[in-house]
């Protein structure tokens, strides 16, 4: 009895994929592959490593995930001075928890193009580095030139804000 040369083409393929399966699968446990171990470590990062044991599993990956209902801390002036700022812009979405701002499209005093803005405050830092600004125009994203002016005016205001704050 013979087979056909489709049936020795379709087992070949169906062999390798299990191959392949069995491999991938026998590979999850087979090193440390996701943790980088430095060449100095310090003591105290030595003995928080100890206690956690040496074996590790993809699961590890989602270990550091805090309480979901946990508030992330933002910058307070930089939140009050982006809203400032950014008034003449209709507000679409404000998120004080996670620190996203979204407006729709406006025109600011005396311009002619119409903007909108996504704002994200990431760091309870006043640093010009918690403050990400996305400026879109109907015809695409916004100048760089325009970006940057927009950051500065909102940094400008939130040092306002705070050395009022200070003088409390």
């Amino acid at each position: 009895m013979t087979t056909p040369p489709g049936n020795n083409l379709r087992r070949t393929i169906r062999a390798g994929g299990v191959a392949l399966l069995l491999v991938s699968v026998a590979g999850c446990g087979a090193g440390n592959w996701f943790r980088d171990e430095p060449v100095t470590v310090a003591p105290e990062a030595r003995a928080e490593r100890e206690d956690r044991g040496r074996e590790g599993t993809i699961w590890d990956l989602f270990s550091g995930v805090d309480e979901p209902n946990t508030a992330i801390e933002v910058n307070k002036y930089l939140w009050n001075a982006s809203l400032e700022v950014l008034n003449f812009l209709p507000v679409q979405t404000v998120d004080p928890f996670s620190g996203l701002i979204v407006t729709g499209f406006g025109t600011p005093p005396g311009g002619g193009r119409a903007y909108r803005a996504a704002v994200h405050v990431a760091d309870p830092a006043l640093d010009a580095r918690s403050l990400h600004i996305a400026l879109m125009t109907n015809a695409g994203p916004a100048s760089p030139a325009t970006v940057r002016a927009v950051e500065d005016a909102i940094l400008t205001r939130a040092r306002q804000l705070r050395i009022r704050d200070a003088g409390l």
